[in-house]
């Protein structure tokens, strides 16, 4: 019990702390915290809001956990993962969780415009630390008010998937009502929550759960695509958004750059570049973090919009360096680099240098190469740092335009079956016109044999690759028991130029392929479809309970 009440007391004071130390702030006490004198004003609620920013997702490699990129074998994707005792997710979440309640505590009932913005701030965190937990859990313990040690709510129950998922969602009706529009913003706002971030995140939690349970036989599920289809098409119709045009042909590149920050496709930003939230070193990730598999460039259309299996296909094969990335979707060598690519690179600001998957590290071992998220900038390059000393990052978009685009036609297809010429292109086809790649329509789907809902998948995930949705998706699909156990491949050796470039020509990667010459960087990955579409609960929350005389139900066969 001991522990339980230092975890709670640390929280309770992490969260005043942040609420804003003032020199002059009259302390009650010296062993306990006041809001005496607290609370009072719009700025008073801002200041405590703002804790609330600090948990918003840093630059990562999620999609390792799935079958799109690869770095070394990850015991989620491969399905070795074994129950741990801790999980920073769950810890996090739910310290975010009580910050935002003890916030909407103090304000609820406020007339004040200001306050009630800031608490629906705190409505909004609520909610998506609730969904970082409903993702990974499914129905989780939920709080709403400020617990202290002795509280019977304390040991509350798990919700279900379904009271959990319209926890979330109610919160994010309420909180829009007091949030401002994106245009509205003072200059010195600008990043902040607003209601397009309410609606986007509603949308995104809604098409999860409403496909999460059509593919499992859920009656429940048109409710929630209702939902996904009305939040996002109110954000489509809202002409307060769109997508990042700002470098033409090559803004789907550059939007991850430096000149994507604040754009009009940002709804959600874990803001870097002005030092908002500390620093990251996102020029990292091409490096360490994400290799694109065989399967993530399968799925890139020739230039004429065909898959390259398709008959008439312009691909040009696997023969050359350069022939596979050649007549395709743009955004495939905005994703990842033409071998042999030269750049400017960190630590190499002035003299380019040619980019190669043949290094002996151990992140080249697809024959792969992110792209997306590496810098050219000179300056920035100069030793990771920019020109004034702070370090060299731009933001990480954590909800942008496009998904909400892509949010819509799924959701329409999913509910009716069937998705007009009309909706294609007031939400897929915007994405396409972008990168110069042909419209999607229902004539061209049958006219070629394709698959209305294979093509909305795919463009889905080619618009996505590398942002961290893929694992999320195929779980929502329920494709994960098919895609995961998949060997992971890279770049085909046999019969190609790779063949005679080390370290591809030792025989230690000539033994490495499958019967088409294809590399296997991982063998043996497996997926168990009665428990890991969701991971267990940390052990000891689980035992917390029990100890107590509580139960806390862990997820099946864990």
């Amino acid at each position: 019990m001991k522990n339980k009440f230092f975890y709670w007391c640390w929280l309770l004071l992490a969260a005043v702390a942040w609420s804003g130390c003032n020199k002059d702030l009259n302390l009650v006490s010296q062993d306990s915290v006041t809001d005496a004198t607290f609370w009072k004003t719009g700025n008073d609620f801002k200041l405590a809001a703002n804790n609330l920013y600090n948990g918003l997702d840093r630059f990562g490699a999620e999609d390792n956990e799935s079958d799109i990129s690869f770095n070394v074998p990850n015991t989620i994707s491969n399905g070795s993962y074994q129950p741990a005792e801790n999980s920073g997710q769950w810890n996090t979440s739910y310290g975010y969780v009580r910050s935002a309640n003890n916030i909407i505590e103090k304000g609820t009932g406020s007339t004040d415009a200001e306050i009630k913005r800031y608490v629906a701030e705190a409505k909004f965190f609520r909610a998506w630390y609730y969904w970082k937990l409903l993702r990974i859990y499914g129905g989780v313990p939920l709080f709403s008010k400020v617990l202290t040690t002795g509280d019977p709510e304390l040991f509350a129950p798990r919700a279900g998937r379904k009271e959990t998922a319209d926890f979330i969602l109610k919160d994010l009706a309420e909180a829009k009502n007091d949030l401002p529009v994106q245009s509205a913003l003072a200059a010195g706002d600008v990043g902040r929550i607003t209601k397009g971030a309410a609606l986007a995140l509603a949308s995104r939690v809604a098409l999860f759960e409403g496909t999460w349970g059509k593919f499992r036989g859920d009656a429940a599920s048109g409710g929630y695509l209702d939902r996904a289809i009305a939040d996002s098409r109110e954000l489509i119709t809202s002409n307060v958004y769109d997508l990042f045009q700002g470098r033409g042909a090559d803004s789907y590149r550059y939007l991850f750059l430096e000149p994507g920050d604040d754009s009009k496709e940002s709804i959600l930003d874990r803001r870097y570049a002005r030092n908002i939230l500390g620093h990251d070193a996102p020029y990292m990730y091409d490096q360490d973090g994400y290799n694109p598999t065989r399967k993530m460039v399968d799925m890139y259309l020739d230039k004429n919009g065909l898959p390259i299996t398709s008959p008439g296909t312009v691909f040009q094969g696997y023969q050359t360096f350069i022939s596979e990335f050649q007549d395709r979707d743009p955004r495939m060598t905005m994703t990842m680099i033409i071998p042999g690519t030269l750049t400017n690179r960190v630590f190499n600001p002035v003299n380019k240098v040619a980019n190669w998957p043949d290094k002996p590290q151990r992140n080249f071992n697809t024959g792969y190469i992110l792209y997306k998220y590496m810098s050219e900038d000179p300056i920035a390059n100069n030793s990771g740092r920019m020109g004034d000393g702070s370090m060299f990052e731009f933001d990480r978009h954590l909800i942008r335009y496009a998904e909400v685009l892509l949010i819509y036609a799924e959701a329409l297809f999913e509910k009716n079956g069937v998705i007009t010429d009309n909706d294609l292109d007031l939400s897929i086809n915007k994405l396409r016109t972008r990168v110069n790649m042909p419209r999607l329509t229902n004539g061209f789907v049958t006219a070629n044999n394709l698959d209305m809902r294979t093509e909305l998948r795919r463009e889905r995930t080619v618009e996505l690759a590398l942002e961290g949705f893929r694992y999320d998706d195929i779980r929502r699909w329920k494709t994960a028991e098919t895609e995961l156990p998949q060997d992971v491949k890279g770049i085909k050796i046999v019969g190609t130029e790779w063949a005679t470039r080390a370290p591809y020509s030792d025989a230690s990667f000539q033994s490495r392929v499958d019967a088409n010459g294809f590399l296997i960087a991982e063998r043996g990955r497996k997926f168990d479809p009665a428990k890991d579409y969701l991971q267990p609960l940390p052990t000891k929350e689980v035992a917390f309970y029990a100890a107590n005389g509580k139960k806390l139900d862990q997820n099946p066969n864990w």
